[in-house]
């Protein structure tokens, strides 16, 4: 230990003990000691750091839409599923604005003519893409599942731009529109991720 930091320290601990003496001895009529209750106390989680949800900025003008009750659940269902299978913050972030980008969040059924081929649910997965079953597809937990695995074979998605992840594993006619759902999307997760 150095001269100066071993004087500093004496100092201090001097200084302590001069202050305690003229302070002088705890005497016999104190103020009595209240045995302390105890207190609940709630932790709120912390909302999840935008540095992580959205890491390169958003990409272009963003676009937002009101959720109704069912698009709200098909969100936090894809939020339980990238827990569920281990995956940070970011991948629900991705995964919500494809979601946002396929099918606004709504869990699609066959629509007939207006179909893109034989694409379901919350991605519009393919079955005749081997994405799965039409059941598998349009079950939340699944078809989440399904686009996490791709995602997660995509080599460096974590340092990606959304919409480049989004795009390698979707494979859309519009690569670039995944960018505008990023903000709607990280505040979904940043509501939600704790929740």
């Amino acid at each position: 230990m150095n001269t100066i930091l071993r004087k500093s320290m004496l100092s201090v601990a001097g200084l302590a003990f001069a202050t305690g003496v003229a302070a002088g001895p705890v005497t016999a009529h104190a103020a009595p000691v209240h045995e302390a209750k105890p207190v609940a106390v709630v932790h709120t989680a912390d909302k999840p750091d935008t540095g992580k949800l959205i890491p390169h900025g958003t990409q272009g003008a963003q676009s937002r839409i009101a959720l109704n009750d069912e698009q709200t659940a098909n969100a936090k269902a894809i939020i339980a599923a990238t827990k569920k299978a281990g995956l940070p913050e970011r991948a629900a972030v991705i995964s919500i604005a494809t979601s946002l980008q396929e099918s606004k969040l709504e869990n699609l059924g066959h629509l007939g003519d207006a179909n893109d081929h034989d694409s379901l649910g919350l991605f519009q997965q393919r079955p005749s893409s081997g994405w799965g079953t039409p059941e598998q597809i349009t079950d939340p937990e699944y078809s989440t599942t399904a686009f996490l695995k791709g995602l997660k074979q995509v080599d460096g998605w974590q340092d990606m731009p959304l919409t480049d992840a989004a795009q390698t594993v979707q494979v859309s006619a519009y690569p670039d529109a995944y960018a505008q759902w990023e903000q709607q999307a990280a505040d979904l997760v940043a509501q939600y991720w704790n929740s």
